[in-house]
């Protein structure tokens, strides 16, 4: 369980937050790996966040007609940067609230040196490491994103399930893929499988020719990756391949990316990977909903966590207008109010709805375009994965893991 700690008062609290910076502006930071090893990932969940905030502001706007303004900022998918980007926005721009990091590793750097330390509520999109269930974050940490301590299990079970009974693993060393590789090697040898060789990687390296060597030893059935596609990710799937030291290959949502199939080949891949990744109901009518809003700005529905930046945004909107001001302090119980039952449903791009209601006095319960929302005690929920195949047409194929 999180546990609770006193904040104490930021120097910049002397300062009006009621209003945002400018009148008629309410800044909400957007912090996002727009730069480093999954840039491409990102630029759809940013424009998820930002079709949110465009709902928001043509329907009505928050509170008294006032614009929610959503202020970028780079966190490179980096620990330091996500410190500095997180510093920018609370402390620069003074947010009242924070949509992002984009990676674990720069929203656990941000939240524990900036965004709790000044009181300001933070909801990731798409930062999953198990680690952060367990901030001391006095209940300000939320996640719209399921932890890894699920998608490590679901990636064990398809690998066990596919018929792989030994398996080599590497990751690369930092929060997220070590995270996530740790529930994998548990559950998979929970499940009766093998680890025959478990090594840590640093990333951007040019080869990693002899490391795969070490671990091909003993000719297990495929290698467990764990890396951003960007970083290591390609890089050992093609030193694998021209070596021939793996030809199978088990990963994460680090590795869902359009250039894992153009640089590597999609006949080389072709039922040669299995890429898990978080996910929503297609069949719900928030998720079609949404789907439709989404494809009208000319994106991909299906890009890894859009859905999720589009709900954890119209949530902190959802959240200042329950609280009835944009003040930091009644940001984050608000939260929990409008993602959590009781309440008259809201899906998305029923900002005009929702607004009337909360001006009724009446509960609203968001459900989003990733399904239900139900913060837990830990600012968790509960989530849905699919599984990344190569199709016959040479493109990525999802498919809802049940």
């Amino acid at each position: 369980m999180k546990k609770l700690l006193a904040v104490p008062v930021a120097a910049t609290a002397a300062l009006s937050l009621s209003a945002g910076v400018f009148a008629g502006d309410i800044n909400v930071g957007s912090v996002a790996g727009v730069t480093g090893p999954i840039a491409e990932l990102v630029a759809p969940i940013v424009a998820g966040r930002n079709l949110a905030a465009e709902h928001v502001n043509s329907q009505g706007g928050l509170l008294a007609g006032d614009t929610l303004n959503m202020v970028l900022a780079d966190s490179a998918c980096d620990p330091k940067a996500g410190v500095d980007a997180g510093g920018k926005v609370v402390n620069v721009e003074q947010v009242v609230a924070v949509v992002g990091a984009s990676c674990s590793g720069a929203t656990n750097g941000m939240v524990q040196s900036v965004t709790i330390p000044a009181g300001v509520v933070n909801i990731s999109d798409s930062a999953t490491a198990p680690s952060i269930t367990d901030l001391e974050d006095n209940d300000l940490v939320f996640r719209v994103a399921p932890s890894d301590a699920y998608q490590g299990a679901a990636l064990a079970k398809l690998a066990y399930d596919s018929g792989a009974r030994n398996l080599a693993m590497t990751y690369s060393n930092d929060d997220y893929n070590a995270g996530i590789a740790q529930v994998f090697e548990k559950s998979f040898t929970e499940m009766g499988g093998t680890i025959t060789a478990n090594q840590a990687h640093e990333p951007n390296k040019a080869s990693y020719r002899s490391e795969l060597s070490t671990l091909a030893n003993g000719g297990p059935d495929g290698l467990a990756l764990f890396a951003y596609y960007g970083s290591s990710g390609i890089a050992i799937i093609r030193n694998s391949l021209e070596n021939a030291l793996f030809d199978k290959f088990f990963a994460a949502d680090g590795m869902f990316d359009v250039s894992v199939i153009e640089q590597i080949g999609a006949d080389n891949l072709k039922g040669n990977i299995q890429i898990t990744q978080s996910a929503s109901d297609y069949d719900d009518v928030s998720y079609q909903t949404w789907a439709e809003l989404y494809k009208a700005t000319g994106n991909d529905p299906k890009a890894p966590y859009a859905a999720h930046g589009y709900d954890a945004t119209f949530l902190i909107a959802l959240a200042i207008e329950k609280a009835g001001a944009a003040d930091r302090s009644k940001i984050a119980a608000a939260l929990r109010e409008v993602a959590n039952a009781p309440g008259e449903i809201v899906r998305p791009g029923e900002w005009e709805k929702a607004k009337a209601l909360l001006a009724e006095g009446k509960d609203v319960n968001y459900e989003g375009a990733t399904g239900n929302v139900d913060f837990d005690e830990n600012g968790d929920v509960a989530g849905i994965y699919g599984v990344n195949t190569v199709a016959d047409d040479g493109t990525w194929a999802n498919e809802l893991i049940k």
